[in-house]
């Protein structure tokens, strides 16, 4: 028997959370059996512990976690051996398939990535979905031609699990990092990461009134989307990208082509759901090579299975910072 954070939906429609005890046979379908370790709290788990499960959660009972790290405990693929440390981003886990909010899952074994070699399994769910997004954005922004030497790179929503992670990447690869927030006691918080300079997100949050501004950014990782993105579309210098990574503030995009026409500027679409293997592997390994871990540290809120209501609660209204861990053993 282990414990897991199960949603039941009750006679008026609506799902309610509460820890059970059950055994194995209740697990899905899958090749590999792992003993869940830590997991994560984002913005998608926060929809799927809502009541209605934001239009994510297929049928219940569910138990959500769109990641997980943890140990093999049975595998009937010869990649995977009982003891090898893993962890599992995307592939809707959490949300059409039981995810991490349990003490164990059984999963498919191409979901899987064997941890690299340095990498703790609490260390990797401080990364989790939000920060392996933001690799990915790194990532995608470097193949197409930014470096330090650029100028400074602009990092929208950066206290948040995406953009506090991509602020660290980006200052510890020697990059000059703008980070945008809405809350000025955040700054310090966003300075320790390698922040250097904040900007008030009140500068960018209005409506486009020239398609072109002033180029001011090398590169950006946006982790709100809407809005904001519109306007950074114009700020953008002369064929410098951004990688898109969240839609916070919407999936309407009201922009004009000038950016595209005019300055040649790249919108990236990053999705971390369904990356091939080998892209899974090259990020985490990049994860582990130089994400500084004194900063990833101080990102890390500490959470249980008791404390997930809450937590996904106070996620959709953006008041969760950095990257809540979550310890289903404790």
């Amino acid at each position: 028997m282990f414990k897991a954070l199960i949603l039941e939906q009750g006679d008026d429609g609506l799902a309610e959370a509460g820890i059970q005890e059950i055994g194995e046979d209740r697990l899905p379908e899958g090749e590999v059996t792992v003993a869940v370790e830590y997991s994560t709290v984002n913005y998608k788990d926060g929809l799927c512990l809502s009541p209605k499960g934001g239009g994510l959660v297929r049928s219940y009972p569910h138990v959500g976690g769109i990641d997980f790290a943890g140990t093999v405990e049975a595998s009937d693929d010869p990649r995977y051996e009982p003891g090898d440390k893993v962890v599992l981003t995307g592939w809707r886990v959490g949300e059409v398939h039981w995810g991490g909010y349990a003490q164990k899952a059984r999963v498919k074994a191409d979901w899987l990535v064997p941890l690299p070699e340095g990498l703790s399994t609490r260390a990797a769910m401080a990364v989790g979905t939000a920060g392996f997004t933001a690799m990915l954005a790194v990532m995608a922004l470097e193949d197409h031609g930014l470096s330090p030497d650029k100028g400074e790179v602009l990092v929208t929503g950066a206290a948040g699990g995406v953009g506090s992670v991509a602020t660290a990447i980006l200052a510890r690869l020697g990059y000059e990092v703008a980070g945008v927030t809405g809350r000025p006691e955040q700054a310090d918080y966003l300075k320790g990461l390698g922040a250097t300079r904040i900007v008030p997100r009140e500068e960018l949050a209005e409506t486009v009134k020239r398609p072109l501004e002033s180029e001011t950014w090398a590169g950006c990782v946006d982790a709100v989307g809407g809005a904001m993105l519109a306007r950074v579309l114009g700020q953008m210098k002369y064929g410098a990208s951004v990688a898109a990574v969240g839609l916070a503030g919407g999936a309407a995009l009201p922009a004009t082509v000038v950016p595209f026409l005019l300055r040649g500027v790249n919108l990236l679409g990053i999705d971390s759901v369904m990356q091939p293997y080998e892209s899974r592997q090259r990020a985490w390994a990049r994860i582990a090579r130089d994400l500084p871990m004194d900063k990833l540290e101080a990102m890390i809120q500490p959470a249980t299975l008791a404390d997930l209501p809450r937590l996904g609660a106070d996620i959709l209204k953006g008041q969760v910072k950095g990257r809540v861990v979550v310890d289903v053993n404790a």
